[in-house]
């Protein structure tokens, strides 16, 4: 019998136990424990249901949704019985804003990041100048040079850097730098454009011009899937229901683990249960034959710093983090609000206290709120996402209605108030970060049994930590 640990119960790491337990239903051979440090399984994945007289509210806590191209959440989503769940993102009304001096600028239509698919909304936009536009223009007409500049093998740059060859200064402020700190909560001057863009970067080997490359390809025929999914009863379910699938003695909730090493052909954990902590007795000590470590880097830096110092150094990358605010406003109080049609805004150039982004979420998704009610939620990132981590709950309440006043209207008190924070939760994939991870994975080899799997190494969406996790248990089990 192969004896399995699983330590944390984020989405990567409940995906592995899920994954698990499908695989010792078949074989019988498999036996496994998942140990989470906190009450829950889902990490940040977790939904609010709240119930009032005026209908029923679901308050997405942490992530909304996951990209739509990317497969993996759905097909687990589909296995678990939710395929009637499934709610694209509502994208007749897609369309974000800018917040620039206190004035919401409509973003361009038809653009993959920072580069246009149609030349129209370009040309009209009244975020750039014209010297921006003819930057675009110029792009286009530079495929020859922009082929000869592309990053070679083994290469890296930032972001930003990739953007200015590409796009001049200007689009790289106005456009790249919200845009990726609103997913990444990073700087663009630091994030690895082959960990962050890698589309983009093999786009520019094949065609030089990101924009031909983008014009060039042919229409589907169909009309487009929306760009993101998430589930009619919040993403919380598909965390539920993968729970639901593991063997409730395989879950060990509160009991983090604080140790680990390898003697022989085992793993060992030292680890505290909460009885432990109660009564201060020994902590207890198991072993295993494989190990998926799905923690967040630096709790995966520090349990693996002392197995081989080159851990400490490969897992030594920055994290950001990030508070989420979500306000919900009763019908009767709505009917002289002015939200503007479309998902949400991103902060240009946001202040160390200021909010990074707001989303329109009963715009964004069908059927999350009652009739009539508006539902937002705003995300304090970045340097705030730090510095304001220790306030109260009701300061970050009151700040957020403030700005949000400030940007949208006045706005009557909120029937419904939430505050999460997810403090070092976004890891920060720095120029070289392929590299690293090659490396990484070369030293993991090193050691039978050991498998790294989370945001911190090859992606931080939903579908990925679903991928990650499935794929350790494969190989945890094979």
């Amino acid at each position: 019998m192969k004896r399995i640990a699983v330590i944390g119960g984020g989405m990567s790491g409940t995906a592995a136990a899920y994954q698990l337990a499908r695989e010792g239903a078949q074989d019988g051979n498999v036996a496994f424990t998942l140990y989470e440090a906190s009450s829950r399984l889902g990490g940040i994945v977790e939904t609010a249901r709240v119930e009032t007289a005026d209908g029923r509210w679901i308050i997405e806590c942490g992530p909304d949704a996951w990209v739509t191209e990317k497969p993996w959440a759905r097909e687990l989503a589909v296995e678990l019985g939710l395929e009637s769940e499934i709610l694209p993102s509502n994208d007749a009304k897609r369309q974000t804003y800018l917040l620039r001096s206190d004035q919401l600028v409509l973003m361009p239509k038809d653009m993959r990041m920072m580069v246009p698919t149609t030349w129209e909304p370009i040309e009209s936009s009244p975020l750039f100048s014209d010297e921006a536009r003819a930057a675009y223009r110029r792009e286009a007409e530079s495929a020859a040079k922009l082929t000869a500049l592309a990053l070679k093998d083994g290469e890296d740059e930032s972001v930003a850097s990739f953007v200015r060859r590409h796009f001049g200064d200007e689009v790289t402020r106005t456009l790249a730098g919200p845009l990726l700190a609103g997913i990444f909560g990073g700087d663009v001057e630091m994030l690895s454009v082959r960990a962050v863009m890698p589309a983009f970067v093999k786009m520019e080997r094949e065609h030089g011009s990101l924009i031909a490359a983008l014009q060039s390809r042919k229409p589907s025929g169909g009309p487009a899937p929306a760009v993101f999914t998430t589930l009619a009863s919040g993403l919380q379910t598909l965390v539920d229901r993968m729970q639901a699938a593991i063997p409730a003695e395989a879950i060990r909730l509160e009991t983090p683990v604080t140790g680990l090493t390898r003697k022989g052909s085992k793993w060992h954990i030292t680890l505290f249960s909460k009885v432990t902590l109660q009564t201060d007795h020994i902590p207890q000590n198991e072993s295993f034959d494989e190990v998926i470590l799905a923690t967040p880097a630096h709790v995966t830096r520090a349990l693996l710093a002392p197995v081989h110092a080159d851990f400490g150094r490969l897992l030594d990358m920055e994290a950001s983090s990030a508070i989420i605010v979500a306000l919900g406003f009763a019908p009767k109080d709505t009917r002289n609000l002015q939200i503007p049609e479309g998902f949400g805004y991103l902060t240009f150039q946001p202040g160390p206290e200021d909010l990074m982004a707001c989303t329109f979420a009963d715009q964004k998704y069908l059927g999350r709120v009652p009739a009539g009610a508006v539902l937002l939620r705003a995300f304090f990132g970045g340097e705030a996402g730090l510095r304001l981590m220790s306030e109260s709950d009701e300061a970050l309440i009151a700040r957020a209605l403030r700005q949000l006043s400030a940007a949208l209207g006045p706005l009557p008190a909120p029937a419904l108030r939430l505050v999460r924070r997810a403090p070092r939760s976004l890891p920060q994939y720095a120029v070289g970060h392929p590299a690293r991870m090659e490396e990484l994975a070369a030293l993991t080899a090193q050691f039978p049994g050991l498998h790294l799997v989370g945001n911190a190494y090859h992606g931080v969406g939903l579908p990925d930590m679903v991928r990650q996790g499935r794929e350790a248990a494969r190989k945890a089990t094979s």
